[in-house]
């Protein structure tokens, strides 16, 4: 019986999931929300239609956490942004540059752009903490 029980639960533990915690900091006004993208590939990093997972929880000043549950073992990268007037999208100018904070995994904004997935990548083989600053 108990070899029947291993044999069953064998394909569970070889996909388990895992839980990604967020801290969020430097979240200056208190209101709109802080949401955050997870992206799992270079072809759809910051593509709207692409998103792996998102998340997004009330703005708090200072910092604030989330947790995104269900994510198998593998290479990640996150894109953060703080909807301050809580429209659902990231407002831009005519240029198409952010008007509110962006923040990305292990990289920042560039001059002439957002970095890349490569730069932004992290990888993931149990719960994981990451903190980004906005």
């Amino acid at each position: 019986m108990k070899r029947f029980l291993f044999l069953f639960l064998l394909p569970v533990v070889g996909f388990s999931q895992n839980t990604l915690s967020v801290q969020v900091n430097n979240v200056k006004p208190h209101k709109g929300k802080v949401n955050v993208a997870v992206y799992d590939s270079d072809e759809g990093f910051l593509s709207f239609d692409q998103v792996l997972k998102t998340k997004s929880v009330v703005a708090d000043q200072g910092s604030v956490v989330l947790h995104i549950s269900d994510l198998p073992s593998g290479e990640y990268a996150l894109a953060v942004f703080h909807d301050e007037n809580d429209n659902g999208k990231l407002d831009t100018n005519w240029l198409g540059i952010p008007k509110e904070k962006v923040a990305f995994s292990n990289a920042k904004m560039k001059t002439f752009g957002p970095p890349k997935y490569k730069e932004c990548a992290f990888r993931m083989d149990s719960d994981h903490q990451i903190h980004i600053d906005l």
